[in-house]
C-alpha cells in the first residue's frame, strides 16, 4: 500500500508541473524527412477567449547536418482560414554546439510558433508542417532531411495576458 501511495503521488507532482499545458502531441519521422511529407496535427479550439502559445517541438540527433532550420507551417481555421508563415530556427551555437535540452544524443528543442494567439472561431483547426531545407547557393531543396527523429506541436495557456479590471 505505501508503495502504491508514493507512485501515486509521483504521477500526481509529474503531471501538476504541467499546468499550462491544453494540447501536445509528436509525430515520429522514420528515417528522413521528404521535402514533400506533410506532419499534420488535428485539434479542437480550446476556446475563444483566451490567449494561448503555439510551439513547434523538434526532436533532432547528431546527423542533422545544418545549424537551421526551416520550417512552412499552416494553420487551417474551421472556416478554412489559412495562415502559412515560413519560420527559422537556430539549432546551434555559433561553434556549432546543438541547442536544446536533453543529455543523450537526442536534443529537443521547444520553437516559438505564436505569442498570445486567440482562437477566432470554435471548432477543429489544423496544423501541417514541412521542411524548407536547401544547401547554400543551392535553388532547389533538400530532398531527404537526416536527423530530424520528432515533430510536435504544443498549445499552452498564455499566463501573462493582461486581465481586465
Amino acid at each position: 500500500m505505501r508503495n502504491f501511495l508514493v507512485l501515486l503521488v509521483a504521477i500526481i507532482s509529474l503531471t501538476a508541473c504541467d499546468s499550462k499545458h491544453v494540447f501536445d502531441e509528436y509525430k515520429t519521422i522514420p528515417n528522413t524527412w521528404n521535402r514533400d511529407a506533410i506532419i499534420d496535427f488535428n485539434f479542437k479550439a480550446p476556446d475563444t477567449i483566451a490567449a494561448y502559445d503555439l510551439f513547434i517541438n523538434v526532436r533532432n540527433n547528431n546527423s542533422y547536418e545544418f545549424s537551421n532550420l526551416f520550417l512552412i507551417v499552416k494553420i487551417t481555421s474551421p472556416n478554412n482560414n489559412k495562415v502559412i508563415d515560413t519560420l527559422e530556427y537556430e539549432m546551434t551555437t555559433p561553434r556549432g554546439e546543438w541547442l536544446g535540452t536533453g543529455f543523450s544524443e537526442i536534443k529537443e528543442n521547444k520553437l516559438w510558433y505564436k505569442e498570445q494567439f486567440h482562437f477566432k472561431e470554435e471548432g477543429e483547426y489544423n496544423v501541417n508542417i514541412t521542411h524548407a531545407i536547401r544547401k547554400n547557393g543551392a535553388t532547389k531543396g533538400v530532398s531527404e532531411l537526416k536527423g530530424i527523429t520528432e515533430v510536435g506541436f504544443r498549445i499552452e495557456k498564455n499566463t501573462n495576458e493582461k486581465k481586465a479590471l
